[in-house]
């Protein structure tokens, strides 16, 4: 496992309603923040039809910077055919050359964002793991034919084939999860667990790779919190991330407040560094602050509070 930290920022929640060149300034400080990539969820309807294409928003954002990364966090791939998304990844390739990560997953906490898209909810982790199967074989630059109970393809081609090939992060916390990324994926993406919970689950990941052959993976595994922020007053951060969970989620904060880091940047760092001690080597973080425009600036001070903890453990 690569010892390196990498570290991503969710879409600063007023990026889009600034214009152009506000943009390209924002994107130029996050980059110059010590962030490696932006990420950004992918939801079709969820809850009260709300959503953002994934694969639309981290296109645009690999055009405003030329070196920073872009990453699904995560992508609702069994709502999809893999055929046009192995197209989208080969055309994200050609976009953004080693700059995208596919971060994928079912999702789950909307059981009607699957069905209004013709999907049965308890086939989900089927169809992902067959569409991952089909993904990964196109991206090699195989020709493929696939006969399962989801897809069926027949000498199925993607062209041009990647130069570099697009790392895979496969997000959820069941064993499902992992299996299918011993099976499929460069790592494991985890959230709202402990960080006892991230170290069984990485172990579980490594042990089911080998079984299967897959003796050779740079694992990087990651941790992708909600975080509340501020400069002095962990009260204020508190409310902010818990305010803006539930209004994402509809869902009462209590639920997600045990595994929800808030405080000041050197605070959360605290909180956050048991992760890192448990093998996490990526970290996505949707920052919540007092004032949106605060986001990047505390983002980036709690980067370099993770960087030193990560530097110490490693002396």
């Amino acid at each position: 496992m690569s010892d390196a930290l990498k570290f991503g920022l969710a879409t600063p929640s007023t990026l889009w309603r600034q214009d152009w060149q506000q943009r390209q300034q924002t994107v130029a400080q996050i980059a110059d923040s010590g962030f490696d990539h932006i990420f950004m969820a992918d939801h079709v309807s969820f809850r009260n039809g709300s959503g953002t294409d994934g694969f639309v928003e981290v296109a645009a954002l690999s055009q405003l910077h030329p070196t920073l990364g872009v990453m699904t966090g995560i992508y609702l791939l069994p709502l999809r055919h893999p055929l046009p998304v192995a197209r989208q990844l080969a055309s994200m390739a050609n976009l953004a050359q080693g700059r995208m990560t596919f971060g994928v997953g079912i999702g789950g906490e909307d059981r009607h964002e699957s069905e209004v898209c013709g999907v049965d909810p308890k086939r989900r982790g089927a169809r992902a793991n067959e569409a991952l199967e089909i993904i990964k074989s196109l991206l090699a630059g195989e020709s493929v034919t696939f006969a399962g109970r989801e897809f069926s393809v027949q000498d199925a081609i993607i062209r041009p084939t990647p130069r570099s090939p697009i790392p895979i992060v496969v997000g959820g916390r069941s064993d499902a999860a992992l299996t299918r990324t011993a099976k499929f994926g460069d790592g494991w993406l985890g959230v709202w667990c402990s960080a006892n919970r991230f170290a069984q689950a990485t172990e579980s990941v490594k042990a089911q790779a080998e079984a299967l052959g897959r003796n050779d993976v740079d694992w990087m595994h990651g941790y992708q919190p909600w975080i509340g922020l501020d400069s002095n007053d962990s009260s204020v951060a508190h409310a902010r991330v818990k305010e803006g969970m539930e209004a994402f989620y509809r869902i009462p904060f209590e639920k997600f407040e045990r595994y929800t880091p808030s405080g000041t940047p050197a605070e959360v760092a605290e909180q956050l560094a048991p992760y890192i001690e448990s093998g996490a080597r990526l970290f996505n973080l949707k920052v919540c602050a007092k004032h949106a425009e605060e986001e990047v600036d505390l983002g980036a001070e709690l980067v370099s509070e993770l960087r030193r903890h990560g530097v110490a453990l490693a002396s």
